[in-house]
C-alpha cells in the first residue's frame, strides 16, 4: 500500500516538473515553438537605443512581432525583425524606435504605410527614422539650462555692474540722484499744466472743458468729412469721363480715338499754316494788304481826298454834293 501510494506522488512530482518545465520552456520562446516563426525584415538605425533582443514589434499599438537579434553592420547598427506571418508591412512605411515610458523598455513601432504601396518581402529592409529619446532630450535641457544660466549671469552681471563699471540699477539710481531737482520741477510743470487744463484755461484746457469750442470742432471735421465726400464724387465723376474718353465718347474722345477726326485736325492745321505762308508772302487780297505799303498809301489818298470833298459840301447845294465828291475823288 505505502509502495503505490509512493508510487503515485513519484508520477505526479514527474508530471508536475513536465509541466512545469513546458510552461517555461514557452514562456522563454514567447510562444513560437509550434508556431510559424513568420517573416524577417531587417531595420537600421545609427544607434539602437537600449534596443535588445526580445523586445517587441508593433503596428499602430498593436503587437506584430518582436527583435530577434541585433548586430552592427558597418557604420550603423541593425535590428533584424521577425514579423507574425499573418501581418503584411507596406513598403513605404517607416520604423522608429520608442520609448515605452520612463523605466519601460523601448519597442520598434511601425506606421501603416499606404493602402496602394506593395509589401515587404522576407529579408527585406524597412525605412527607419530617427526619433529624440529620453537621453538627448535630457542633454538638450541641460545645455539649454546652461545658456539660461549664463543668460541670467550676464544680465545680474550688466543691473549690478561687474565691479569695474557701475550697473544699470546703479547708473539709474546715480541719474536720478544728479538729476532729482529737475524731475521735481518736471513733475510740479505737468502739475501746473494739468491744474490749468482741469480750469479750462488754455487751448487744450478749452478743448477738454468748453462744449461750445467741442461742438465748433465736431462741425469743422464735418465739413471735412463733406467735403472729403465731395472730392470722392469729382474723382468718380472724372473717372467717367476718362472712361468716356478712352471709349472715344465726346468731343475729347473723338479727338483722341477716332482717326479720322484726327487726319481731319491735322488737315486744318496744315491748312492754317498755308495760309499763314502765304499772307507772310504777300500772297492775296490780305497778304498784300498786310505786306503791300502802296496800297497803304493809296488808301491815305483816298481817305484825305474823302476830306477835302467833305469840307467842300459846306458850301455846295445837295444838288452839287454828289458831283463835288466825284470831283474830289477822281
Amino acid at each position: 500500500m505505502q509502495n503505490s501510494q509512493q508510487t503515485a506522488r513519484v508520477g505526479l512530482f514527474f508530471i508536475l516538473g513536465v509541466a512545469l518545465i513546458w510552461v517555461t520552456f514557452e514562456t522563454l520562446s514567447g510562444g513560437k515553438v509550434f508556431k510559424d516563426q513568420g517573416y524577417h525584415i531587417v531595420a537600421g538605425f545609427t544607434s539602437l537605443k537600449e534596443l535588445k533582443t526580445g523586445d517587441e514589434v508593433r503596428m499602430a499599438g498593436v503587437k506584430i512581432g518582436e527583435v530577434e537579434k541585433t548586430r552592427l553592420a558597418g557604420r550603423r547598427a541593425e535590428a533584424l525583425l521577425r514579423i507574425s506571418p499573418d501581418v503584411k508591412i507596406k513598403a513605404d512605411a517607416t520604423a522608429t524606435i520608442v520609448m515605452a515610458g520612463l523605466i519601460g523598455t523601448n519597442y520598434i513601432g511601425i506606421d501603416l504605410g499606404s493602402e496602394a504601396a506593395a509589401d515587404l518581402r522576407d529579408g527585406a529592409e524597412i525605412k527607419t527614422a530617427v526619433t529624440p529619446d529620453l537621453n538627448s532630450v535630457m542633454s538638450q535641457i541641460g545645455e539649454l539650462g546652461k545658456k539660461i544660466e549664463g543668460a541670467l549671469g550676464n544680465l545680474g552681471g550688466a543691473l549690478s555692474g561687474d565691479g569695474k563699471s557701475p550697473g544699470i540699477i546703479q547708473k539709474v539710481d546715480q541719474l536720478v540722484t544728479e538729476n532729482r531737482e529737475n524731475l521735481a520741477q518736471t513733475t510740479g510743470n505737468l502739475r501746473s499744466i494739468t491744474d490749468k487744463m482741469n480750469r479750462g484755461e488754455g487751448t487744450l484746457g478749452k478743448l477738454i472743458n468748453d462744449p461750445v469750442l467741442y461742438t465748433d470742432l465736431q462741425s469743422a471735421l464735418s465739413e471735412i468729412r463733406g467735403g472729403a465726400n465731395e472730392a470722392k464724387t469729382f474723382i468718380a465723376n472724372a473717372q467717367a469721363i476718362l472712361d468716356e474718353v478712352k471709349r472715344g465718347q465726346g468731343a475729347i474722345g473723338a479727338l483722341v480715338y477716332d482717326q479720322k477726326a484726327a487726319d481731319d485736325l491735322k488737315a486744318s492745321i496744315a491748312n492754317f499754316r498755308t495760309v499763314s505762308d502765304n499772307l507772310a508772302k504777300g500772297k492775296g487780297t490780305l497778304g498784300q494788304l498786310l505786306n503791300d505799303d502802296t496800297l497803304i498809301r493809296d488808301t491815305r489818298a483816298i481817305m484825305r481826298k474823302a476830306d477835302r470833298a467833305l469840307d467842300g459840301l459846306d458850301d455846295a447845294g445837295p444838288l452839287t454834293a454828289v458831283g463835288v465828291v466825284a470831283n474830289g475823288l477822281f
